[in-house]
């Protein structure tokens, strides 16, 4: 969970990637979770599971779940596919219009991108994660920060400034660097 952290801290805050994550993160309303699932079944238990506590937990106590599963879907292609059925979940579970699922993987890719394109680096996390969120969040969100539809543009611009270079520079430790 360190990496995801820092990822958190570094990139999603630090590069203000998203303008609403650091609220939360500082008043301590993030919920972690880290599967030990190993298979797409056992982890759509899981998430099921999730949606059904944040869509329950006080939102002053739980913002937003950051579901992290290192051990399945390591794939791109497969993690796609998967976060359809998320979103199905959350319609079958009668959640829709209260929280959705965002996606972040190491191997992030959006459509007519290059994989190495550093726009995907926008969405890039250091192990497979979906993002429960309330839709009520990002309502609010949107009102502390009008121009929310610019935000996916202003992040790309910030990455391509950034290059691939600045982002490895961006995890590296003090004593890691010479």
């Amino acid at each position: 969970m360190a990496l995801s952290r820092q990822w958190l801290e570094k990139a999603v805050i630090g590069l203000n990637l998203c303008p609403f994550a650091k609220a939360p993160h500082v008043k301590g309303q993030i919920r972690w979770v880290l599967s030990t699932a190993s298979t797409p079944e056992a982890l759509m238990a899981e998430l099921v599971a999730e949606l059904n506590h944040l869509a329950n937990a006080n939102p002053d106590e739980v913002e937003t779940t950051l579901l992290v599963h290192p051990q399945v879907l390591g794939d791109f292609l497969d993690f796609n596919d998967f976060v359809h059925d998320a979103e199905e979940a959350v319609a079958r579970l009668g959640l829709e219009g209260e929280l959705q699922v965002a996606s972040f993987h190491p191997q992030f890719q959006f459509g007519g991108t290059d994989a190495d394109d550093i726009s995907n680096y926008t969405n890039r996390s250091p192990y497979p994660t979906l993002h429960l969120i309330r839709e009520s969040s990002i309502d609010r969100a949107v009102e502390a920060f009008p121009e929310a539809e610019d935000i996916y543009e202003r992040n790309i611009e910030t990455m391509e400034s950034l290059g691939h270079e600045g982002w490895q520079r961006l995890f590296q430790t003090p004593e890691s660097t010479p």
